[in-house]
């Protein structure tokens, strides 16, 4: 596996070391011992996934302590946008983010710190996103930041007559109206 890190601090692109032959592939997709070595003593309590059409955006969803998750994200079919935004209120980073590509092709995870708002957008026919999570779900915790905030000026590439959003989405604020909890 190779390690890839972003310009922002935390956030780490792993690239899987695939084992292609005449029947197809072969890959360790997950190894316990080899997040520890990486991120440290971390445990992965929950895995989500989601199958979303092309259009969807999920996000900017963060859960604020002290039911922070850390994230590692995956698409397993199509291909998204995925999103990082940094909410650590004492990072260099604060109020920046990345986005990576990442597909069923490329085979790519993203590790996502506590701290950060995660958001994607599916660019393919469909998509299989799966994520594990180092903390449960809370919905009396749930937040997110406003997926158009003009402030963050985001390019989704995709249009914005295209995007297709939850009613909870289409209702988050601005990074610059939230109470950071980070």
């Amino acid at each position: 596996m190779n390690l890839i890190k972003r310009t922002i601090d935390g956030l780490i692109l792993l690239k899987p070391t695939i084992f292609k032959d005449g029947r197809g592939y072969f890959m360790e997709s997950y190894n316990q011992k080899n997040i520890n070595k990486l991120f440290g003593d971390i445990h992965f309590v929950q895995d989500n996934e989601s199958e979303s059409s092309r259009g969807v955006l999920r996000g900017l969803h963060f859960q604020k302590p002290p039911f922070a998750q850390a994230k590692l994200v995956r698409c397993l079919k199509g291909e998204i946008l995925d999103v990082a935004l940094d909410l650590r209120k004492k990072s260099r980073t604060y109020g920046l983010f990345e986005t990576t590509l990442l597909s069923d092709k490329n085979k790519n995870k993203l590790f996502i710190p506590k701290g950060f708002a995660h958001g994607f957008v599916v660019l393919s026919e469909s998509a299989i996103v799966s994520y594990k999570v180092d903390n449960y779900y809370d919905p009396n915790y749930e937040s997110g930041v406003l997926w158009n905030d003009t402030d963050l000026n985001i390019d989704w590439k995709i249009k914005a007559d295209e995007v297709i959003l939850s009613e909870k989405d289409k209702n988050l604020s601005p990074l610059a109206q939230i109470i950071n909890p980070f």
